[in-house]
C-alpha cells in the first residue's frame, strides 16, 4: 500500500519522548488557553509530532491484517482540544493523546467498529470493537450472534483472542432483546448493549521503539472480531 501522508514524511518511530507525558502532566494542571499557546510548540514537537510518527509506523502492519482501515497521522489521530459544548467539564483541552482507526471513508466515532489507542499518564489502552452502536446496529449484531453462533464464539473463545483480552466489556440488557427468549443458548451475548474490548499497559511501553510491533499485535489479534461487527452492521 502507498503512504498517503499530505505534507511530510514521518521519521521512524523511535518510542516517545519523556516530554509527551510530562506535557501531558503539565497540562493537567494547567488546562487553560493561556498556558497551552505559550507551550504550543511543546504539544507540536513532544505530543502531536511522535503521535503521527507512530501513526504512520503503524501503517505496513495493517496493510497486512486490516487493509481497508484507515491508517493515518492526520485523519486517525484525535485532536487535543475538548468539546465542552454539552459537558459541565469546561477545562478545553484532552489530557491524553489518542487515535481511531475506522473503516476506509468514514468518520471517527461510533460509526462501526474499529481500534482504539489512548495514551495517558500511567497508562497505556488498546482497545477494538463498538463502544456506543445505535439501535438499528444493535438488532443487526444480535441477528449476526444469533445466525452465526459458531463463527462468534470462535472468535471471543479463540485462546490467543482470551489471553489478550479475557471479557467482552459493555452494559446489558436484564431482560432479554425484544424477539428472542430467555432460553436462548446465546442469550447472555444477545442482551449486551456494547461490544468492546481492550486491555491496560504500562506507561513505560509507550517509551519504547517496538510500541508499533507490539500494538500491532493486539490489532491484529482484535481484527476478527472488528470484521464480524462490521460485516454484521452491513459496512463491508
Amino acid at each position: 500500500m502507498l503512504k498517503e501522508f499530505d505534507e511530510q514524511q514521518f521519521p521512524p518511530f523511535e518510542g516517545f519522548p519523556k516530554e509527551s507525558i510530562a506535557f501531558l502532566k503539565k497540562l493537567k494542571k494547567n488546562n487553560d488557553r493561556d498556558w497551552f499557546k505559550a507551550h504550543k510548540e511543546d504539544y507540536e514537537q513532544y505530543v502531536k509530532f511522535p503521535l503521527q510518527s507512530f501513526i504512520a509506523s503503524l501503517q505496513p502492519f495493517f496493510a497486512d491484517f486490516a487493509p481497508q482501515f484507515d491508517v493515518h497521522p492526520k485523519r486517525s489521530m484525535f485532536r487535543i482540544y475538548r468539546d465542552t459544548r454539552f459537558s459541565s467539564d469546561k477545562t478545553p483541552y484532552k489530557t491524553h493523546m489518542a487515535a481511531h482507526f475506522v473503516l476506509r471513508g468514514k468518520p471517527k466515532g461510533f460509526e462501526g467498529s474499529g481500534y482504539y489507542l489512548h495514551i495517558a499518564p500511567g497508562e497505556v489502552f488498546i482497545g477494538g470493537g463498538i463502544y456506543m452502536p445505535d439501535n438499528d446496529q444493535l438488532k443487526k449484531i444480535r441477528k449476526a450472534i444469533a445466525e452465526n453462533s459458531k463463527e462468534f464464539l470462535s472468535i471471543v473463545n479463540k485462546p490467543s483472542f482470551k489471553k489478550m483480552f479475557p471479557a467482552i466489556s459493555g452494559d446489558k440488557l436484564v431482560r432479554p432483546p425484544k424477539g428472542f427468549q430467555p432460553d436462548h443458548p446465546m442469550i447472555e451475548w444477545l442482551k449486551m448493549k456494547q461490544f468492546f474490548t481492550g486491555l491496560d499497559l504500562k506507561e513505560e511501553i509507550c517509551y519504547k521503539k517496538n510500541l508499533p510491533t507490539v500494538i500491532a499485535s493486539y490489532c491484529r489479534e482484535l481484527t476478527p472480531l472488528v470484521d464480524f461487527l462490521n460485516t454484521a452492521m452491513g459496512l463491508h
